[in-house]
């Protein structure tokens, strides 16, 4: 009989190898059960000197589509406000070569031209508005949070889109709702938080095309070094 732990392996690499982004989502929300099983178990996520420094905003409902409306409005009036800073110099060549492979893949799967701003522009604000996900999780970390403390909710973020992948509920990080954190405080009345990223999440639009690519990873030894 295979005991638990030798078959944890095989599942480790479908688990992990499934979690996928999803940007076309069904409007049926997740039950609050599961919900809470979810988020229960991303909390098992590791951290430094288990400090646990997350706090998690989840948003359903009404408040969702008001939020969604707030980002929208806030994105047409240019009005970005990010706690923690962002540059595109932050990447280097390699990184922004994958960047590009990465937008040109999913333009490609929506049908828009490299050079038609309008249409780019249409999608983030779909963006902002979850890709049609019922649920939105906000990752914030405390208001004294440098970049240092970022890895921790890094940490809990892969642990809570792993929890999503396992309880069969699609999920998308979007680092774009960290650019908005003022607007998100505001309409959702929080004090004393960065906001870093979100988590859109619901089910699956199975047959929308932007939910079926294929996105290259590099090889392990481009990324991953053995010393001995």
């Amino acid at each position: 009989m295979t005991s638990p732990l030798t078959a944890a392996p095989d599942y480790a690499e479908r688990l992990i190898r499934s979690r996928r982004a999803v940007r076309a989502f069904r409007p049926d929300p997740v039950p609050t059960d599961t919900m809470r099983a979810i988020f229960s178990l991303a909390g098992a996520a590791p951290s430094n000197s288990n400090t646990q420094p997350w706090t998690v905003e989840v948003v359903s409902g009404a408040m969702r589509d008001r939020l969604g409306d707030a980002l929208v409005a806030a994105h047409a009036h240019n009005l970005l406000s990010v706690d923690f800073p962002y540059r595109d110099e932050l990447y280097s060549d390699v990184h922004q070569r994958r960047r590009r492979d990465f937008g040109e893949t999913i333009y490609a799967a929506l049908g828009i031209d490299r050079g038609d701003r309008a249409a780019r522009d249409a999608h983030n604000a779909e963006s902002l508005r979850f890709y049609g996900a019922p649920h939105v999780a906000l990752l914030c970390a405390p208001a004294n949070a440098d970049a240092r403390m970022t890895a921790d909710l890094g940490m809990y973020g892969q642990t809570l889109l792993l929890a999503m992948t396992a309880y069969g509920v699609a999920s998308c990080p979007q680092g774009l709702l960290g650019f908005y954190g003022n607007t998100i405080r505001e309409t959702l009345n929080i004090r004393d938080s960065k906001v870093l990223f979100g988590i859109s999440f619901g089910y699956a639009l199975e047959n929308a095309p932007v939910n079926n690519l294929t996105i290259t990873r590099a090889e392990l030894d481009e990324t991953t070094r053995f010393h001995e």
